[in-house]
């Protein structure tokens, strides 16, 4: 006979695994978070690139831009955080589909707050350099992170290639030509 705490953690356990399931099934389609016309420059080899300064390896990617070119969001998504930070500057996380968290640094201003949601396509910022961009070309730094790991992206013979399932590679996942 099942006791009521058992039923009661099964439950919970089932909820769970729902919400992480539509996480997953919900469409992503990242679009660019600057507008095409404004972009002078990807960096793609940016990506996992080290040695990057004392930070280690960087986890993301850098789209140098004219200063205060738009930053739009890529997916529609939860704004979970945004701050300024030492290294990253004016930055914020977005947590959208897939359960993937999209990070946007060295922002020359937010336009969004915490807590909100935000829709693809929308205003949220504008590229500056800020934190330890003071002194480069002002660009924007673009991380993908995802909280779920994938396994198949480690990579044991990359510095802190272990770390490689929980980011990806912007390129990989939006597309910048459109």
């Amino acid at each position: 006979m099942k006791t009521k705490a058992f039923r009661y953690i099964v439950r919970t356990l089932i909820i769970i695994l729902l919400i992480i399931l539509i996480g997953f099934l919900i469409p992503s389609n990242p679009i660019s978070p600057i507008y095409k016309a404004s972009i002078i420059k990807i960096d793609p080899d940016s990506f996992w690139y080290f040695p990057w300064s004392d930070q280690g390896v960087h986890k993301g990617i850098d789209i140098f831009c004219e200063k205060n070119s738009s930053v739009v969001s890529p997916i529609s998504g939860f704004v979970y955080k945004t701050g300024n930070g030492t290294i990253s500057g004016k930055y914020i996380n977005i947590l959208g589909p897939k359960w993937r968290v999209y990070y946007f640094a060295h922002l020359d201003s937010i336009l969004i707050n915490n807590n909100s949601l935000v829709a693809k396509g929308s205003i949220i910022g504008n590229v500056g350099n800020t934190g330890n961009a003071l002194d480069k070309p002002t660009h924007l730094h673009l991380s993908i992170e995802t909280l779920i790991p994938y396994f198949w992206l480690v990579d044991k013979n990359t510095l802190e290639g272990e770390k490689k399932m929980f980011y990806l590679d912007p390129t990989e996942y939006i597309n910048f030509k459109e």
